[in-house]
């Protein structure tokens, strides 16, 4: 892939993101496609597969690559597709014992209408190759490979952004804004003076990549995308990268001298036989539950593991960090296009915080019962006792695992509770709980996603053929706000209205719901300047004017 040295940088764009990961690249992506000129700066020349870190992209995730037309492009390269399985199997080792398992995990099996794409098990390296390809392709030049940047800073009008190339060259870059997608070490945190808060597990866990031929003929549980091995020898979690004999395992309990010295023990003891295996890569790390004490500082803002770091469990990291991209991707581009205003901006933290929050203390939850916590006696013997000790651990598995891997109303059902950009119902009447929730799913009767009929900016949902549209087109027109107006046909629209209460809807451009009701607005006017963010215009004009 080209990539742009520092002698080539451009002078001035709108957003400049400091780090290329899927996170940076993910903002870029919404960023372009929304007309904003934005240059990525990430260190990494090419991506490396070594360590593929994340294996899991969540429904929502897969909902934005649907939406930026790469949905399809990334299940094509992913080594498994999501037909290949859906199920998490808990057992003493690969050839030995099931003591339980989850089918219909992580999003990967349709549920009718409930959402338009399901899941997809990827490594990481696989989504962020996508991301580049699709940021080349809609800005060529503006992908800065082998760089970093090194220094930030700003007055009121621009950022001043330093980026330095493999050789040790500076080079000065100013953006009207900076993302920093620059990861756990992120140079544009300790840049605004935003630190992280919260605390790091005392376990070790021992990462790694390995070959080993033959051995998916071997394992006597079917297809799985995780195996979670619960035996004394190698408490740890598993699983396919491909359907070849690439592997992926996490050594529970394991520092990384002990875990470079015995990969190859560990590795039996998972596989419950002697294997050839070949180590292709080891990753120790540490599990850390830690969120920054601010995420944004005048034109600077934070993303992905810059903001946030959570165990992996549940597989939410991630796509946490991609929701993050989505959220300040479509508000910076608001702002920049001159229809957003200051309250867009501010909406970041308040809104992304909660769910950040969220997923840590679930994250955290789901690392309390792991393959050392479920260690018992007789787990593999023959005779009754180990009928019994299989039945409890079973019983203990469904009982405390469940959420880990059913965790769609965590990844779907998130609503935003507080929100200078959302309305609020008129005193006296009971808040919708659609409002500042994802817009309810359905496919229309041709087969097409609701979501795909969503324009770029709001868009008004009219659900019935009487459903009064002409008093939000007009104010939206006359604040120059984009609107794109939707009537759904029958019968799937009086369906939605009776499921959302009302026949008029404005969505965001993230499929949040902000507004709805059955007539017109009082004030058509106050609600979309509320919506984009200009709630307060008439003070701020009054202001200038004094």
């Amino acid at each position: 892939m080209p990539s742009v040295d520092n002698k080539r940088l451009p002078r001035h764009v709108r957003v400049l993101v400091a780090g290329g990961g899927p996170v940076g690249l993910a903002a870029a992506v919404e960023l372009r496609r929304r007309g904003v000129d934005c240059l990525v700066v990430e260190p990494r020349a090419t991506v490396s597969r070594a360590r593929p870190r994340c294996k899991t992209l969540n429904v929502r995730t897969m909902e934005h690559l649907r939406r930026w037309g790469l949905a399809e492009r990334l299940r094509g390269r992913a080594p498994l597709p999501a037909s290949w399985s859906q199920d998490v199997v808990f057992c003493t080792s690969l050839t030995g014992r099931e003591l339980s398992r989850f089918t219909g995990v992580l999003g990967l099996a349709p549920e009718g209408d409930r959402f338009p794409e399901t899941g997809q098990q990827a490594p990481q390296y696989v989504l962020e190759e996508v991301l580049r390809e699709a940021v080349e392709e809609l800005a060529p030049g503006r992908l800065v490979l082998g760089s970093k940047v090194v220094a930030v800073r700003q007055d009121d009008d621009l950022v001043t952004v330093t980026v330095e190339d493999g050789a040790g060259v500076r080079s000065v870059v100013t953006a009207d804004y900076v993302i920093g997608c620059d990861g756990p070490r992120s140079v544009v945190r300790d840049e605004i003076g935003a630190r992280y808060v919260g605390g790091e597990a005392l376990r070790p866990n021992f990462g790694m990549v390995f070959r080993s031929p033959g051995l998916g003929e071997h394992v006597a549980h079917g297809p799985a995308v995780q195996y979670w091995v619960v035996n004394a020898t190698a408490p740890a979690l598993a699983g396919p990268l491909d359907r070849a004999d690439t592997w992926w395992a996490i050594a529970f309990g394991v520092d990384r001298a002990t875990g470079e010295r015995e990969a190859r023990r560990i590795i039996d003891a998972v596989a419950g036989r002697p294997v050839e295996a070949e180590v292709l890569s080891t990753d120790p790390w540490t599990a850390r539950m830690q969120i920054v004490d601010r995420m944004r500082h005048g034109r600077v803002f934070l993303a992905g593991d810059a903001a946030h770091l959570n165990p992996p469990f549940g597989g939410h990291g991630l796509n946490t960090g991609i929701g993050d991209a989505v959220d300040l991707g479509w508000k910076l581009a608001a702002v920049l296009a001159g229809w957003g205003g200051p309250d867009v901006l501010d909406s970041y933290e308040r809104e992304r915080r909660p769910v950040q929050e969220r997923v840590i203390r679930e994250a955290t939850a789901n690392m309390r019962v792991l393959s050392t916590e479920l260690l018992a006696d007789d787990l593999d013997a023959d005779d009754e006792a180990g009928v019994r000790a299989r039945r409890a651990a079973g019983a203990r598995i469904q009982e405390t695992k469940k959420a880990e891997f059913h965790s769609l109303e965590l990844v779907l059902g998130l609503r935003i509770a507080a929100s200078p950009i959302l309305t609020a119902e008129p005193e006296g009447r009971e808040v919708s709980p659609w409002i500042g929730a994802r817009l309810p799913h359905l496919f229309l009767e041709d087969g097409r996603s609701l979501y795909d009929l969503l324009g770029d900016g709001l868009t008004l949902l009219a659900l019935g053929r009487d459903a009064p549209v002409t008093a939000v087109e007009e104010a939206a027109d006359l604040r120059g706000v984009p609107l794109s107006v939707v009537r759904l046909p029958e019968p799937v629209a009086a369906g939605h209205a009776e499921l959302l209460g009302a026949r008029l809807v404005l969505v965001r451009p993230d499929q949040v719901v902000a507004w709805l009701g059955d007539e017109a607005p009082e004030d058509p006017l106050a609600l979309v300047d509320t919506l984009s963010g200009n709630a307060h215009r008439d003070e701020r004009a009054a202001l200038r004017t004094s």
